[in-house]
Parts: C-alpha cells; structure tokens; sequence
C-alpha cells in the first residue's frame, strides 16, 4: 500500500490518564456544587464524554486517577464527586 493510503491512529489528548483527570477537575470547577461541595457526576463524564469527546475508558482511568492522586473523592454511591484540599489547591 502506497503511504499516502496509510491511516494513522488520530491522537487522543486524554490517553493519558492524568490528563483526563486533570481536565475532569477542571470541568468540575465550572460546576456549582450541591450541599457539602458535592458536585453530580454528570456534570463531569457528560461534557467530558460528549462535548470533548473523550472515550469512556479515557474518562474512567482520568476519574481514578484523580482519585488515587487525592484530588477528588467519589462519593459512595457514585454520583456525586467532591474536591479534596489538594484537588481544590490545583486550581487555586
């Protein structure tokens, strides 16, 4: 096949999963949290998901590794998320 013909895989900007973990917590700052600073999980995975067209998998390794670094909390229920001190400082 010719090289021009070549296909090559487009670049995901959030393969990286502290990348889509940071920008998850930046989606959240722009999110008006509910009581105890609780903000509803779809105002992060839906534009994340939809707007910045991010893959699933992308958004699941972003929210875990926002989690394990400390700087969001998921709720027990996994539906709402909430800044850590260290998350909230990142953005400070």
């Amino acid at each position: 096949m010719p090289m021009h013909h070549m296909k090559f895989a487009e670049r995901r900007p959030f393969a990286y999963p502290e990348v889509a973990g940071r920008k998850l917590l930046e989606l959240a700052t722009h999110s008006s949290p509910i009581q105890d600073g609780r903000i509803y999980i779809e105002k992060i995975n839906g534009p994340f998901l939809f707007e910045l067209k991010g893959t699933p998998a992308e958004y699941k390794a972003g929210l875990d590794c926002a989690i394990a670094k400390g700087w969001l909390e998921l709720h027990e229920s996994g539906t709402f998320v909430r800044f850590t001190e260290a998350g909230a400082a990142l953005f400070a």
